[in-house]
């Protein structure tokens, strides 16, 4: 195995998810380097939306926002806010990167105020932005995170992001899209997905020298685990070299190994 970084690790994970040809829509830091590195490897041809209205653009290095004027490099359009979230709307996005402070169970987000009361909350976050509407109506969700129980919690202070709500049939109910929720959880410590019918949250891979009891352990819910377990392959020099080299070369996002 190369000595890698745990956000080295999470990246490269994430990126191999990718598929070409597909639609998805990034924000900056982590989403973006996956997609960037899926775009240098396996999937040519996927398709990058950012929210402020970037589409389909040929990074020639990872921007610092969603509005960078490089989110637009060589794009096939220069659009706005709004056109993108109604891609989302018409059923048109396949994946969404998304993340936030607590994630449940049921894969639902909050990034809008941990403890107290929503007036008064101890800590105040910045909230949904386009979250919940990608969350609402992209096909697959897929959320990057370091994996601790301040995280992953039993129910959350606030339900800013859904994922499958209460459990099955409850995004349908809502008026969601049928088939569509959240897909993969990327840790450091764990690949996780969801239980087709209770749609719970459960372990699908570890990462190399990582146990069951370790991602349990820093779960503060019942993990369900998909057999057989798998282990995630560790990252490949070459996967490494063009996260190094041409995506991050000044280390800003994947810092020092």
């Amino acid at each position: 195995m190369v000595p890698c970084n745990k956000m080295e690790l999470m990246i490269v994970a994430a990126s191999r998810l990718l598929e070409d040809g597909k639609l998805v829509t990034v924000g900056t830091g982590a989403p973006c380097a996956a997609t960037m590195l899926a775009q240098k490897r396996q999937a040519p041809n996927l398709v990058m939306f950012f929210e402020a209205g970037g589409v389909a653009p040929l990074l020639p290095t990872m921007p610092v926002s969603v509005g960078d004027s490089r989110t637009y490099y060589k794009g096939v359009m220069a659009t706005s806010m709004a056109d993108v979230m109604e891609t989302c709307q018409r059923g048109l996005m396949d994946y969404a990167f998304l993340g936030g402070a607590q994630i449940d169970p049921y894969g639902n987000l909050n990034s809008t105020h941990i403890g107290g009361d929503h007036a008064k909350p101890k800590v105040r976050l910045p909230g949904s932005g386009g979250a919940c509407d990608l969350a609402s109506f992209c096909w697959k969700v897929i959320t990057i995170t370091n994996h601790d129980r301040r995280r992953f919690v039993p129910k959350l202070d606030f339900l800013t992001t859904p994922g499958y709500l209460t459990g099955p049939g409850a995004r349908e109910a809502a008026g969601l899209l049928p088939g569509a929720g959240p897909f993969r959880v990327v840790t450091d410590l764990a690949i996780l997905g969801y239980h087709a019918q209770s749609k719970r949250m459960e372990v699908i891979g570890l990462r190399p020298g990582v146990t069951l009891e370790q991602v349990r352990d820093q779960t503060g819910f019942e993990l369900g685990v998909r057999e057989p377990l798998g282990q995630t392959p560790p990252p490949t020099a070459e996967e490494l070299a063009i996260l190094r080299d041409q995506i991050d070369p000044h280390r800003y996002l994947i810092g020092r190994s």
